[in-house]
């Protein structure tokens, strides 16, 4: 199976025995293949951002408790539970603030603990669960796309979409989440163009983002992060469409650094500012955004761009990878069963769940 195909991209497949993974740290320079067939591999994967983007590491994350299953040997049941569940500890090590990671690894604990029979038909089951995971990501995004297009501006018929950082086919088992909006909006004749923020340090938007929409042939023009007030003002913006990594139960929202700006330059523009992710990323745990774990990442991500250090040496760095922006700046959430004002979200959405973030 390929993960290239056409206009499809898969950034996780599973070809037994291993798990195919696109290095997205080598795009768009490089269209590069990771064969991964041991938990340490793929908690090497997720945590180095190989793998990126909360649905994809729930799925990458599911199929990492395949593998680290597949390592344990034992026939004692018990003996494998206990195992199993020091497989969860080490994923749920690899990257804080994505929930779909602890999601993905919650269910797969949980249909362990609940499938009778021997070891290897567990083993099994595992298997098949992390592919129920991702085919049902598939099918989520593809929804999230249809009720992200039916709640844009009417006003103009084509529209230009600001977004930030990449919440794309790479970010997901495939179309993507607010990409999946931009490419619903494209199918449907109501996109004009994508207007992609670079979102530093990391650069996803330049790198993922832009690679997605130039390999579909969607209009898409790149910014620095700085630009975008500087659009909005310029009226070259009609919404913004944005991922998330967490949702707390109040609607309050992270996403990679930077959304947050681009949220108050838009409450300031009144330029309406959508939220587009899984019931899967709600963590109803969470009352408030205060209290979602912001990750904080390697200093040299902030003191280079590529190989090249852009600083003197002795600059003290602060890299938080996410912030989070309060409900109040969001217009409406976007999930598979609609869009939703971030008030409603615990309302209308806390029994469609399931499992939530935490260990069942």
């Amino acid at each position: 199976m390929t993960m290239l195909l056409s206009h499809q991209i898969y950034p996780v497949i599973w070809q037994d025995p291993h798990v195919l993974l696109v290095d997205q740290t080598r795009l768009p320079h490089e269209y590069a293949v990771v064969e991964v067939s041991r938990l340490e591999d793929m908690a090497h994967a997720i945590k180095t951002m190989i793998v990126r983007g909360a649905p994809a590491i729930g799925v990458a994350a599911a199929y990492g408790m395949y593998l680290g299953a597949r390592e344990i040997e034992t026939n004692d049941r018990e003996t494998f539970l206990v195992a199993l569940e020091a497989v969860a500890c080490t994923l749920e090590t690899t990257r804080p603030t994505a929930v779909n990671l602890f999601w993905a690894i919650a269910r797969m604990l949980k249909t362990a603990r609940q499938t009778l029979g021997s070891v290897d038909t567990l083993k099994q089951v595992l298997l098949e669960t992390a592919q129920a995971i991702q085919a049902e990501d598939l099918q989520t995004c593809q929804a999230i796309g249809a009720a992200g297009l039916a709640v844009l501006p009417k006003d103009p018929v084509q529209l230009r979409l600001l977004t930030h950082c990449n919440a794309g086919a790479l970010a997901t088992a495939g179309y993507g989440t607010a990409l999946g909006v931009v490419r619903s909006a494209w199918q449907a004749g109501r996109l004009a163009r994508v207007y992609a923020d670079e979102t530093r340090p990391r650069l996803q938007g330049a790198r993922l983002t832009t690679w997605e929409c130039v390999h579909e042939g969607i209009p898409v023009t790149l910014i620095t992060d700085n630009m975008a007030a500087h659009c909005m003002q310029k009226g070259l913006i009609d919404a913004v469409v944005v991922g998330a990594d967490r949702i707390a139960a109040n609607g309050d929202t992270a996403n990679k650094i930077g959304t947050y700006a681009v949220a108050l330059a838009a409450k300031a523009h009144n330029i309406p500012f959508f939220v587009a992710a899984p019931v899967s990323t709600i963590d109803f745990a969470l009352i408030e955004g205060s209290q979602i774990p912001i990750e904080e990442r390697d200093a040299e991500e902030v003191s280079r761009i590529g190989d090249l250090p852009i600083c003197p040496p002795g600059v003290e760095f602060y890299n938080p990878a996410f912030d989070v922006t309060p409900a109040q700046l969001i217009t409406a959430i976007i999930t598979e069963h609609g869009a939703f004002h971030p008030n409603e979200l615990k309302a209308q959405l806390h029994d469609l769940k399931g499992l939530g973030s935490e260990r069942a």
